[in-house]
């Protein structure tokens, strides 16, 4: 039997989730899918679409897509799940699994890598986190988990964004990109996104794509220059909950950051080994995602490497094509990490 595609949907409270899952349930998009509800709160899916029985955990809905909720963990209904498919007894394509408002993604996206009877019937395609624009400032400054959930993401969908200025739409958007480089942003209006864009986006796959927004690179190259210019803001911090005039860029000091590391040299595979090894066990939690696509001595074909929390992965991707510049490429998206260690590091594992 193939894998089944799992998508892990995150985002806090009011940011159109629900709104986005009830498309997902009722429209008739021949679509067989799974919702996975990490509990019941006042926020969920109502019921009218679900017929609610207390003592049945699975329900099927009248476009074929089944929801249930998680009574225990999250292991024990992605294995139930997969076992009723495969004995017939339920038929879906997909999985999503909706994380409550406060969760952290990283414990959901590591069980697909942790758990081998999981791994065996589950591939975890993309972490999509819904931001709500209008109260998105005040969340990111007081809400460690929705930095969290900004840092995890493979996907950032904005909602409501017509309930606020465009410049603060735009400062948003360049602080997400700060802590986030990797995961590409579209506004969306409430939680209606066309479902191309929501499966299938293959964040975890190990590709040889790393998308880093390439302003982000440009400006992390503009920020070397000019870091004093950057980085004195006195009183007149211009915080984006407080009037601002478009244009200026505030650099929040969001603990949840990325930073990229670049080179033309090739990696000693050994030293890059123990390095991350080192670092992982250090910092593997507050590391939310990490991805490269590397150079490596001794190889003719591009490493892709890729983890999450304490959990990495590596793999053979294409080979260099004739002529192509032989580069290395990782991006590290985590809470307070020490940009100058992981740099050195980096750089110390150069050939």
């Amino acid at each position: 039997m193939s894998l089944i595609p799992a998508t892990i949907l995150t985002g806090f409270l009011g940011s159109g989730k629900t709104t986005l899952l009830k498309r997902v349930l009722a429209e008739a998009h021949g679509q067989k899918i799974a919702v996975i509800e990490n509990e019941f709160g006042e926020e969920n899916i109502d019921s009218d679409i679900l017929v609610s029985d207390t003592q049945e955990q699975i329900i099927q809905m009248s476009n074929g897509c089944i929801c249930c909720t998680i009574r225990e963990d999250l292991r024990a209904t992605l294995r139930d799940l997969a076992e009723k498919k495969r004995k017939g007894e339920l038929d879906f394509d997909r999985v999503v699994i909706e994380t409550t408002g406060v969760a952290d993604p990283g414990p959901v996206a590591q069980t697909f890598f942790m758990d081998d009877e999981v791994a065996e019937s589950y591939l975890l395609d993309s972490i999509l986190t819904l931001v709500d624009a209008k109260h998105a400032a005040t969340q990111l400054n007081d809400r460690q988990e929705a930095r969290r959930q900004v840092g995890f993401a493979d996907q950032i969908f904005i909602s409501k964004t017509d309930l606020v200025a465009a410049e603060e739409v735009d400062a948003l958007m360049h602080r997400l990109k700060h802590m986030n480089p990797r995961a590409p942003q579209k506004a969306v209006h409430f939680g209606e996104v066309p479902l191309s864009e929501v499966f299938d986006l293959r964040g975890f796959n190990l590709n040889a794509k790393l998308d880093i927004d390439p302003d982000f690179l440009k400006e992390e190259e503009h920020d070397h220059h000019d870091h004093e210019h950057n980085h004195v803001h006195g009183e007149h911090c211009n915080h984006p909950s407080h009037g601002h005039g478009a244009g200026h860029h505030h650099h929040h000091d969001d603990d949840v950051k990325s930073f990229v590391f670049k080179s033309d040299r090739a990696f000693d595979p050994a030293k890059l080994e123990d390095f991350l090894g080192a670092i992982v066990n250090i910092y593997g939690p507050r590391m939310l995602r990490y991805k490269g696509v590397l150079n490596m001595k001794g190889t003719d074909r591009k490493v892709i490497f890729q983890g999450v929390h304490q959990l990495m992965g590596s793999d053979l991707g294409p080979a260099w094509a004739e002529g192509e510049q032989r580069s290395s490429k990782m991006v590290f998206i985590g809470i307070d990490l020490p940009k100058d260690i992981f740099l050195q590091g980096m750089e110390q594992s150069l050939v």
